[in-house]
């Protein structure tokens, strides 16, 4: 319940040395041991009683029902009902590439290649017939915006 190292129990101990005095430090640590020993008394008690309202309420069902919503598999829930004979996965499996294995650790690590430069495309030469592309719409020329704008049709 509480985390305490040996040297803030040694702080705490020399405080309480200062602060009581040795005449009565085996007092007060009579005192505190037998709080903490009531302390764990009821805690346990409260335990127990809990248990026991548990059992007689037969909420045990009721804690197998959370343990099994916690443990949800979602993906095998779902694969069981869309694929209950593995068949879809089957297939895609053989068209997947197998994954490459993991590389050794104490390995030298291989030189990179640079990547390849990108092909520039070539207009063929030859275009079978039934083949040819249709050709490009024509662009429409926008007229050029005049050089004067009379005063008038300034906006103001």
């Amino acid at each position: 319940m509480f985390d305490f190292a040996w040297s803030e129990i040694a702080l705490i101990a020399a405080v309480a040395l200062i602060a009581i005095g040795p005449k009565d430090m085996p007092v007060a640590i009579r005192t505190v041991a037998g709080m903490v020993k009531k302390a764990r008394r009821m805690a346990s008690e409260f335990q127990t009683h809990v248990d026991e309202m548990v059992r007689e309420a037969n909420l045990g069902d009721v804690k197998d029902q959370f343990n099994a919503i916690r443990n949800f598999d979602f993906k095998e829930e779902v694969e069981k009902h869309i694929d209950p004979d593995h068949t879809l996965r089957d297939t895609f499996a053989d068209t997947l590439p197998p994954s490459e294995p993991a590389p050794e650790e104490n390995a030298e690590p291989e030189a990179i290649a640079p990547p390849p430069e990108p092909e520039t495309p070539v207009a063929p030469s030859f275009i079978p017939p039934g083949m040819i592309p249709p050709p490009e719409p024509a662009k429409a020329e926008q007229p050029e915006p005049p050089a004067f704008i009379p005063p008038q049709f300034i906006l103001r």
